[in-house]
């Protein structure tokens, strides 16, 4: 065990000194396998789960996935998301703030990705909040909090790699996500509210709307829902399995653009399925050295040896969720988000199970405080993405603004902890 904590040690090391972290964990997997079985064994067992990997069926839902956001995130559907939403809130105090959190739910249904989702409505939202006076660390910060809600309302990537590494039911996950990911929307929205009814001057109301032009504005998102109605619909009624779900996410998400006018050449196409590849590429390589890690892992005996001290210390099923979760969230100051299931799980995994830990539950609960350290200081990798996209704004100034919302998620947490229910229900009513 004490080797396995020295190569996540290394990993941590690592990744602060600016080695990728499929690097820095294949590096140290293989090489943890070559000193417990020596060079041929470690090229060996690496090379083999590797490629035993790359042809599960079960991936294919991945590169689809993003094949899917790609085609989405070129049509322009962000900015007709934001309109629609500030057409119905805009008039409100905090209306923009309200609009950046309900479009950023909308594009995470068919993205599926944290930063993402960030770094999109960054663009799109934040200039439209300064020119009605916002707050700029408020701005920033209701987007980085937003851009969290792309791990949650699937259609999910995290989501589909923890139910790959876990073995559980991708399908039943997405489903298990909805309520939740709803949750989390209206808590954001709650949040905004009463900001902005402490500090009115944090966000003025906007201009308001016409009937005919809210109208016209709302109609411009249709497609959207139809789709991601299909996509959840088809997997809910048993109409298509996950995968299938995705393939017919990615034809309708092209026909969207088509009708839209794009995808009509071949730039733009190429332009989809460069962003789709280099994206797919760069979750393999941490999914396949991830493997790798595993192996070192597993031959080392820590994930057997940490379940006889879990259940030596008498922990318990809440205690041993409270203290995975303690770790995701300190994780997701360094890491993303499939970075860390791919650390964490494989790990926890005998012991969940040996307590009878509900692993869909547990998944929707992991994903929540993982969303957490994605905006938690010192280093939350969404705050740094909004950061990069908006300079002018300070570090100082976005963390600030993410604190209402990093309340709103632990209350999130706290009530899907203690109400299983809501994480639970669909799923269970699907079996």
């Amino acid at each position: 065990m004490e080797l396995a904590l020295t190569g996540f040690a290394v990993i941590l090391l690592l990744a602060f000194a600016g080695v990728p972290l499929a690097f820095a964990t294949l590096g140290v997997g293989f090489v943890g396998l070559m000193f417990l079985r020596g060079f041929d064994a470690a090229l060996a067992v690496s090379s083999q789960w590797i490629v035993d990997t790359s042809i599960n069926y079960n991936l294919s839902i991945i590169p689809l996935f993003v094949l899917m956001g790609a085609f989405i995130h070129r049509s322009g559907i962000s900015r007709d998301l934001f309109g629609a939403s500030y057409a119905w809130l805009g008039r409100f105090r905090g209306g923009l703030a309200l609009s950046g959190v309900l479009s950023c739910a909308g594009f995470a249904a068919v993205c599926g990705s944290s930063l993402a989702t960030a770094a999109t409505m960054t663009r799109v939202a934040v200039p439209s909040m300064r020119k009605f006076k916002y707050n700029d660390g408020f701005s920033a910060g209701t987007i980085a909090a937003g851009g969290t809600l792309g791990i949650m309302i699937p259609p999910s990537v995290p989501l589909a790699i923890y139910g790959i590494v876990a073995g559980q039911d991708i399908g039943l996950l997405f489903i298990a996500g909805i309520v939740p990911g709803l949750m989390l929307v209206g808590l954001f929205l709650l949040a905004v509210r009463i900001v902005t009814a402490v500090r009115p001057g944090y966000g003025p109301a906007g201009e308001a709307m016409s009937l005919r032009d809210t109208l016209r504005a709302s109609y411009s998102t249709w497609p959207v829902i139809i789709l991601f109605g299909v996509v959840l619909g088809g997997i809910y009624s048993g109409i298509f399995t996950p995968t299938e779900a995705a393939g017919v996410g990615c034809a309708g998400a092209f026909l969207f653009g088509v009708f839209r006018g794009h995808f009509l050449d071949r730039e733009s196409l190429w332009g989809v399925f460069e962003e789709t590849v280099t994206t797919t590429a760069m979750i393999f390589a941490i999914v396949f050295s991830a493997l790798v890690l595993a192996q070192f892992v597993n031959l080392t005996g820590m994930p057997y040896d940490l379940q006889s001290l879990v259940l030596g210390w008498g922990l318990g099923p809440i205690g041993l969720t409270l203290m995975v979760c303690a770790i995701c969230v300190l994780l997701g100051m360094v890491f993303e988000s499939i970075g860390i299931l791919l650390l964490i799980i494989p790990v926890f995994l005998p012991s969940l199970s040996a307590l009878g830990v509900d692993l869909i539950w547990f998944g929707i609960l992991v994903i929540i405080v993982i969303e957490l350290g994605l905006i938690s200081p010192p280093i939350g990798m969404n705050v740094f993405t909004v950061k990069s996209v908006a300079p002018d704004i300070s570090l100082g100034a976005i963390f600030l603004g993410v604190m209402p919302y990093i309340i709103a998620m632990v209350i999130g947490g706290v009530l899907i902890l203690f109400f299983p229910q809501i994480a639970t229900f669909l799923p269970e009513a699907m079996r």
